[in-house]
């Protein structure tokens, strides 16, 4: 099991989103469209940005558990195993028979910058009835942080908020991807999580909720409150792979907020934890241990 360090043992984190296989590849440089790239080398990795997110915030010492389905095949099983192995509670990872588990091919190039393409297999085939089982299962109450993301139908990501918002809990939705996501899913968060290109999806959809955390890369998140703008710079590291930062955002943020932090304070800490992600290789590799976090925040 990875080392967890001295977080709060009380907070509790629920994640609903997907689990995926990472399967990636390395080159000098993205390809446009139509074209082959030669020299690429290849890794298989655990990822899935709601089970990203779950690692991320285990790592982080809260207490994880994780809604979601695989497919009864060799990538579930291994999924089932990662999960468990960083601290993830899987009792309501459901294996569905005659689906695959999802899949997720990515390209990195030598800057770090990434494309990817995903095959949603189980992913897609979890319902809202599901999830809200799932969640009558786990106790959702009003002491919990419920992180919700989009790589699941519509529906059920909605499904999850509405329970969230029905049992008192503070509810986080990453918008990834932003496309189909309806203003109604978006109404039940309480801060929202997107990244540039998904916040202009949401616009234009005037889908804005009154807390926004944006991740900007580099520069950092900007956070949006009814008491107004708050840029938060990132602290400079040396960028290997970007793969994953996003998710180390979410469950830092979570994590953060389950132990009570205020909304600027957790997004701070978000954003440092990102900032640490992207020096290691893997989208789950790089993410801090709380150890890890705090000695960076002190150096």
């Amino acid at each position: 099991m990875t080392e967890q360090g001295d977080g709060r043992r009380g907070a509790r984190v629920i994640v609903v989103g997907s689990v995926n296989m990472d399967l990636v590849a390395t080159v000098d440089r993205l390809p446009v469209p139509g074209e082959t790239v030669i020299g690429a080398t290849f890794a298989q990795h655990h990822g899935g940005k709601g089970g990203n997110q779950a690692v991320a915030a285990a790592r982080l010492g809260a207490t994880v558990a994780f809604v979601g389905a695989v497919g009864d095949d060799a990538f579930g099983v291994a999924a089932r195993v990662a999960l468990a192995d960083e601290g993830v509670a899987v009792d309501e990872l459901a294996v569905l028979p005659e689906v695959p588990t999802g899949v997720a091919l990515i390209l990195v190039d030598a800057g770090g910058e990434n494309s990817i393409a995903v095959a949603s297999g189980a992913n897609g085939a979890l319902t809202p009835d599901d999830v809200a089982a799932a969640l009558a299962r786990l106790d959702l109450g009003s002491g919990d942080v419920l992180l919700v993301g989009h790589e699941i139908p519509t529906a059920t990501t909605r499904a999850a908020l509405e329970a969230g918002r029905a049992a008192g809990a503070r509810t986080i939705l990453n918008p990834a991807p932003a496309a189909g996501l309806d203003d109604a899913a978006v109404a039940l968060a309480d801060v929202l999580t997107p990244n540039e290109g998904e916040l202009a999806v949401l616009e234009a959809a005037s889908a804005r909720p009154a807390r926004t955390l944006v991740s900007l890369g580099a520069a950092g998140a900007r956070l949006t409150t009814p008491d107004g703008v708050t840029d938060i710079p990132a602290p400079a590291v040396e960028v290997v792979d970007t793969v994953g930062a996003g998710d180390t955002l979410n469950g830092a943020l979570a994590v953060a907020l389950a132990e009570g932090r205020s909304l600027e304070d957790a997004a701070r800490w978000a954003v440092a934890a990102a900032s640490l992600a992207v020096r290691r290789a893997g989208a789950r590799e790089g993410m801090p241990t709380r150890a890890e976090l705090e000695a960076f925040l002190r150096d």
